[in-house]
């Protein structure tokens, strides 16, 4: 199995000890190398439109990183495929497999937040049929070289056109981000895609049927589900012991939920239930390097996955607890995990 981490690089904008892009963009390279040094599987990197996060182009990002590491799997998480154009997506990640000699990867998805449609000049009544478009043409550009598009709704027609470069695979991982919703996993299954499920809240086991829903929509579809990866992206920390990681993770974590939850409609964040949820069956990620573990190893046997992310940086958390916890994930836990599962 694999274990990597994901992040929005959250920047706090003009908030209380923000830190300006510059300085953020630097520090979440910095923990992309030492995630390669310690020995982490992969690295995800979010695509935002908003004055509090760094990243708007997560290739440019990850090309930062990809000649400062060896072997960690550089991906975007996600890129907001339905406000871009599939073409550029498949050439800047294609550059970038180049860059890292076979270690790129795409992970798209229809995105949580919409700032890109009136950004980029799309609507948001077109939010799904924007994706699937774009999603069918970026599938049909990683498999040949030369392509046709007739022209769709929100396409215009390609003529046999090249698509260059190519990958330095022989072609790139797309990996379909989704959140709770079933058709999403179902298109991931009938199109044959690698998975990954987010979760933020509530159980984890009440998301482990869309697992057994996109594997029967793949044997439906005629794919064999046995070889495809499938991933649980989720928000967590750890450090030396579960006391020390609920402490520092607990008020930069919260102070986003309630802030992004005020504009949903969400009730404020609170202590209380930050433990709650860092609890054995709860939606955090959060503890010592045993207590992780043991969460990662329980959640493998209900859900089955090839691959765990973990959310670490949000808020303003220091730079130095974060280094410390992408460390333990990488030396402590993840040989940890592995041993366990024979891998």
């Amino acid at each position: 199995m694999q274990i990597g981490i994901y992040t929005f690089a959250e920047s706090g904008a003009d908030q209380a000890g923000s830190v300006s892009p510059s300085q953020r963009l630097r520090n979440l390279v910095e923990e992309i190398v030492l995630a390669d040094q310690v020995g982490l599987d992969w690295f995800g990197v979010g695509e935002h439109h908003r004055p509090d996060y760094a990243v708007s182009n997560p290739a440019v990002v990850q090309a930062a990183a990809a000649t400062q590491t060896k072997n960690i799997r550089l991906s975007s998480a996600v890129t907001v495929l339905s406000s871009d154009d599939p073409i550029r997506v498949f050439q800047q990640f294609s550059t970038l497999d180049n860059l890292t000699q076979g270690r790129a990867e795409i992970m798209v998805g229809r995105g949580a937040f919409v700032e890109s449609f009136p950004l980029f000049g799309h609507a948001l009544d077109d939010y799904d049929g924007l994706f699937a478009e774009k999603l069918q043409l970026l599938m049909m550009v990683n498999e040949a070289e030369h392509i046709s598009w007739p022209g769709t709704k929100h396409l215009p027609a390609v003529d046999h056109q090249g698509v260059y470069p190519r990958p330095y695979q022989d072609k790139l991982p797309i990996w379909l981000g989704i959140g709770g919703t079933p058709q999403s996993a179902v298109r991931a299954g009938t199109l044959g895609l690698p998975l990954a499920l987010g979760i933020i809240g509530g159980e984890p086991v009440r998301f482990a049927p869309l697992f057994d829903l996109y594997r029967s929509a793949a044997t439906k579809a005629g794919h064999d589900p046995a070889i495809f990866e499938t991933s649980l992206n989720v928000h967590g920390f750890v450090a030396e012991t579960s006391q020390a990681a609920r402490d520092i993770y607990s008020g930069p974590h919260n102070e986003v939920m309630t802030r992004l939850g005020a504009e949903r409609g969400w009730p404020p964040a609170t202590r209380e239930q930050f433990d709650t949820m860092s609890g054995p069956s709860g939606a955090l990620f959060v503890g010592g390097p045993a207590e992780l573990t043991d969460k990662i190893l329980a959640h493998h046997e209900i859900f089955g996955f090839t691959r765990i992310t973990i959310q670490m940086a949000i808020g303003r958390l220091d730079q130095k607890s974060l280094m410390n916890a992408i460390e333990i994930l990488g030396t402590r836990v993840a040989p940890d995990v592995r041993k366990a599962l024979g891998s």
